[in-house]
């Protein structure tokens, strides 16, 4: 399969199979002896194994790892889990920032009139400089007051 073929195959772009092959993520496909890029099987499977790792948010680094870890058929499936295991409780904090986040707009949305005054309660939440999770407990204390 030639570059092209390849990445109708594994749904990767050739851009992104050239640059994995650039930072050492995957090994060169052979040449042909028109020079073409020669790709099988294997190769084919280790780049939907990319895009799929890709796609659950996984660090390039652990990609790396993970990629590694599968190649090696006498892994501990510890190692795998431990990687999975890391990944999932930086998700989850990046779930719990983003909620925060959300929680804070939604209230600031609920106290602006969105009338024609100027006054501006997001506006000044902005200026603030405060960050949303010390406004988090800010605004429990102001939901606890009325």
């Amino acid at each position: 399969m030639n570059i092209g073929q390849a990445s109708k195959a594994s749904g990767v772009t050739t851009k992104m199979i050239r640059y994995y092959h650039e930072i050492g993520l995957v090994q060169p496909a052979s040449r042909s002896d028109s020079n073409y890029r020669e790709y099988d099987e294997r190769q084919i499977n280790e780049l939907r194994f990319i895009k799929r790792a890709r796609s659950l948010g996984f660090s390039m680094e652990e990609i790396t790892q993970l990629l590694s870890l599968w190649r090696d058929r006498s892994r501990p499936s510890r190692e795998v889990k431990a990687i999975a295991d890391r990944h999932l409780a930086h998700l989850n904090a990046r779930i719990a920032e983003m909620q925060a986040m959300a929680d804070t707009l939604q209230h600031l949305s609920l106290c602006c009139a969105g009338d024609e005054r100027p006054d501006c309660p997001i506006l000044a939440d902005l200026t603030s400089g405060t960050e949303p999770t010390e406004r988090a407990g800010r605004q429990t204390l102001v939901q606890r007051a009325r």
